[in-house]
Formats: C-alpha cells, structure tokens, sequence
C-alpha cells in the first residue's frame, strides 16, 4: 500500500526509507546485549518508554509509527566453537554497515567486514570471511549452514521492525473513517507475525543439530559484560540518553 512501509529500528536501512537523525533513539533496542530475552522485547514493545520515543520521532518527520514486529534474534555462525567474546578476537565477521553491528564487533574484537548480502554464501565458501550473523530463520533460508559447520546462539542483536505510514498518507487518511481500523490491522498483524517469528527460532535449533551442525550455548553474560561499556558511547552508535537506557534496563 502506497505511503506504508516497514523499516528496521536498528537504523540499517538506505537513509532515504528513514533519516538517521531520525532513528537513533528508535534503534535502542538493536544494540548488542541491550535486551535481556524476548520478554523483555515484549515489555519493551508496550511500554510507555517505546511510545515516548516513538512520538520523538514523530514530532521530527511527521510521520506516524503504528506498529513495532519482532525480527528476531541475531547468531553468528563459523567454522569452529564460539563460546566466550575471547573467541572472536580478530575473527573476519561479516556484518551488516551500520553502527550498532560494528558495535558488536567492537565489543568482541572481531574484524568487522561488511559484504553485500547477496554476496555472503559465496564469501563464506571461499573463506573470505570466517563467519557471519544472522536470525536463524535467515541462516536456513539462504543456506549458510552448508558452509558453516557452527552455530552460535548469541542472540547478540534483537531486530524489530516498524510499521509508519507517511505523512502525506495520514493528512488523506484523516478525512476518511478507515484510519482506525487501518492502524488496528496493522497492529494485528504485527502481533501475529511476531508470534510466528518467535515459534520459528525456538524450533530452528533442534532442525540444524538434526542437519548434523554443531549448534553451541555461548557464555551469553560473558560477551553481554563485553558490551555493556559501548552501550552509552556515542563514538560507539549509541543516540539515546541516560535516562532512555535506564529505562530499559528497568522494564520487566
């Protein structure tokens, strides 16, 4: 539908889909560890925190967010066991060419090498880069695991997207009664697909360890402590306050 699009709140998408002066306070929750687990997600997504930043980026673009969908959870995949932040000390990580990915990398030591995403099974085959990280719906979707032996759950990176109409579309749709009901399906649907999302991962890893993959339970609070000094860097990507991350942190 003309005026609508979805864009993830990460800030990794083409600057002319969403300006990024306008996004890093929206992208809080892609920074790497910042989430503790999916219901922490959930908290997040209906929280007067999310609506507060939601309307900051409203007041500057005049376009309205309507709903937020779970993306998933970001894993790293490799040719050897992963466990702790050590093990990716200087490891080549193809990375998507944003902030809050090279945060990441940052935090771990890794080489951040952006490589288009196309490109990636074949960068993967001929050991141009050692791994990658993805959401595991994505990791067999497009077949990584033939030419990666290992897989991580770091669950370092939790996408979202979000659903905005424009607001060209929103002046039109005030003059008609479908702008309610417009914003209540898409909300709807939001809910569904996330709901689907999550039941998808939950399965994934079993599928792989049955595809003869190692699938490996990393120190999860050893590689969160390796991240937490970035969170507030802005050097680092990060565009919320203070105030905005304790926030967060404190939603149950």
């Amino acid at each position: 539908m003309k005026g609508w699009v979805s864009v993830p709140s990460t800030s990794s998408i083409p600057v002319h889909r969403l300006p990024a002066r306008s996004t890093s306070r929206l992208s809080i929750t892609g920074a790497p560890f910042i989430l503790r687990d999916f219901d922490h997600w959930k908290a997040y997504r209906d929280s007067k925190l999310f609506r507060d930043i939601a309307k900051g980026y409203e007041d500057k673009t005049k376009h309205k967010i309507v709903a937020i969908l779970y993306y998933g959870q970001r894993h790293v995949t490799a040719n050897k066991e992963i466990k702790k932040p050590e093990d990716m000390k200087g490891m080549k990580l193809r990375v998507p060419p944003a902030p809050l990915f090279l945060m990441f990398t940052k935090s771990v030591g890794a080489n951040a090498t952006p490589i288009a995403f196309a490109e990636v099974y074949l960068a993967l085959q001929q050991g141009t880069v050692d791994g990658q990280e993805n959401p595991l719906p994505t990791i067999m979707a497009k077949k990584f695991y033939e030419v990666q032996s290992h897989i991580m759950l770091t669950g370092h990176i939790t996408e979202s997207l979000v659903t905005i109409v424009g607001g060209a579309r929103l002046v039109r749709s005030s003059r008609t009664p479908t702008r309610r009901s417009s914003r209540m399906s898409s909300t709807q649907a939001s809910a569904k697909s996330t709901d689907q999302i999550r039941a998808s991962e939950l399965k994934l890893a079993d599928e792989f360890r049955k595809l003869g993959k190692t699938v490996v339970e990393v120190d999860r609070e050893a590689f969160r402590k390796a991240a937490v000094p970035l969170h507030n860097d802005a050097s680092a990507g990060a565009g919320w306050s203070q105030a905005e991350y304790d926030a967060l942190q404190a939603l149950k």
